[in-house]
């Protein structure tokens, strides 16, 4: 298994495995809560950690499909997963500070902090650009394989 491979199915785990354990998050909030629910971003955050872990074994799959260099499709995993990671990562954090239920409305919130706008504008866009950019690098490879 190259490296490529191995981050797909590491990071499958890390992600079910926070899927999991937000999900025993979400419990608890929907718990303790009157109106029986947890925050929004708990509920994203649990949700994206498993449909992230899926994604990470379709990454694998087009990983061993493809004919691109290691290298390549390493760095296009890479750029997929960490965004993934951040997206989950900035979803359960304002879950549990409960300090916005629109991470992308003014002000932008992070706890009793605001955020510049030019820094929420500056990841969204890198964010676009790696996992569609790191998603057709591997489609990419696939196409080579498939034609």
């Amino acid at each position: 298994m190259d490296a490529a491979a191995k981050l797909t199915v590491v990071s499958a785990g890390v992600f079910f495995l926070t899927g999991l354990i937000t999900g025993v998050i979400k419990y608890r909030q929907i718990a303790a809560s009157d109106s029986a629910t947890a925050h929004p971003y708990i509920d994203i955050g649990h949700r994206a950690s498993l449909l992230y872990a899926f994604a990470c074994i379709l990454l694998l799959t087009f990983v061993e499909i493809s004919r691109l260099p290691v290298a390549v499709e390493l760095a296009a995993v890479a750029a997929l997963v960490l965004y993934f990671a951040a997206s989950i990562l900035t979803y359960v954090v304002h879950g549990l500070l409960q300090d916005t239920d629109n991470q992308l409305k003014c002000p932008f919130r992070l706890g009793n902090r605001t955020v510049p706008g030019s820094a929420i504008s500056i990841f969204m866009w890198t964010l676009i650009a790696a996992e569609i950019g790191g998603f057709l690098v591997l489609f990419y490879g696939v196409l080579l394989e498939v034609f």
